[in-house]
């Protein structure tokens, strides 16, 4: 749990990937991955909750910027570049997925072709990840400054909410696993 909402946070202080991730994973979004596949924050429970949030805040902070339309259409290219290497990902990682799958059933694995397809996706997925961070930058960096502010606060409450989610989780896995919680839930009186 500790390791997704780590890279949860690293794509959120990525203002392309903030910007663009939830909304193109509303529309025209691929089915949910494998367990244990990429998206996997998005396709677990109440992941399609938070991706229509995430969609809604992203509609209502279009609206806001009031883009003309030059800053319309690099907005567009940014979804669309967004949306076609988030379906690459996907399929690559599916097709690792597969991949495993099949030297499971082998004897003996070869666990060198493992790594090497796995550190194979790694790379294609960060060039991946580059270019759409490059589409939204430049949607950014094409805004006035009004609209960058307007940006800027939108990302700052989505980071608030993503602390606030994260400590209630971690305050979660405490009560359940020992920690501070877990003592003063099992001192209080039990409620008849």
């Amino acid at each position: 749990m500790g390791k997704q909402y780590r890279i949860l946070t690293a794509a959120a202080t990525a203002i392309a990937l903030t910007i663009g991730t939830a909304y193109a994973a509303s529309n025209d979004a691929p089915p949910a991955p494998p367990p244990g596949g990429p998206g996997m924050m998005m396709g677990g429970p109440g992941g399609h909750r938070m991706e229509e949030r995430m969609k809604k805040q992203m509609d209502e902070l279009h609206a806001q910027l009031k883009l003309n339309a030059d800053q319309e259409k690099l907005w567009q290219t940014a979804l669309d570049t967004m949306k076609q290497n988030r379906k690459s990902m996907f399929e690559a990682h599916k097709q690792l997925h597969d991949q495993f799958k099949s030297m499971e059933n082998q004897p003996i694995l070869d666990l060198n072709a493992m790594h090497d397809a796995h550190q194979k996706m790694e790379a294609q997925d960060s060039q991946l990840r580059e270019q759409t961070t490059g589409a939204w930058l430049n949607f950014y960096n094409a805004l006035n400054d009004q609209q960058k502010t307007t940006v800027s606060s939108a990302l700052k409450k989505h980071f608030e909410r993503m602390r606030d989610h994260e400590h209630r989780m971690h305050e979660r896995w405490g009560k359940g696993h020992g920690g501070p919680g877990a003592a003063s839930a099992a001192s209080a009186p039990a409620k008849p």
